[in-house]
């Protein structure tokens, strides 16, 4: 129970850490739309690499499903948390514009944990 207690954690935390740099630096989207939209997968990228590390941590004897779990995990966490959001706040999205302008960023998450997966794992569990 506590490895799914730490995954939940970590997901709110990934969420959460994009969302509130969006809001800081949202005045970017509107005035220079590119540097906001290379700023974002950036940020989501270096969380999941920090949250994965602090994961290994936790869960140095994680197998590659285990991180294939965690990283689908906070994919659906991820999509879930923001949907709302960009459908009923200001930017009034369709489900279609959503993923196709932001959701499918979120696709790096299981990518990056399931190479931090390999990356810690045994060379006989590889």
């Amino acid at each position: 129970m506590r490895k799914i207690r730490t995954a939940l954690l970590y997901g709110f935390l990934l969420w959460l850490g994009p969302f509130v740099l969006s809001v800081l630096i949202g005045s970017l989207r509107n005035s220079n739309r590119p540097l906001f939209e290379s700023i974002m997968p950036v940020a989501l990228a270096a969380g999941t690499v920090w949250l994965s590390n602090r994961y290994h941590r936790k869960r140095p004897q994680a197998s590659l499903r285990e991180w294939l779990g965690v990283g689908l995990l906070w994919l659906l966490m991820s999509l879930l948390l923001d949907w709302p959001m960009f459908a009923a706040g200001p930017m009034q999205m369709t489900l279609a514009q959503y993923l196709a302008d932001i959701g499918a960023t979120y696709v790096m998450i299981p990518i990056i944990t399931v190479g931090a997966g390999y990356l810690t794992g045994k060379p006989g569990q590889r």
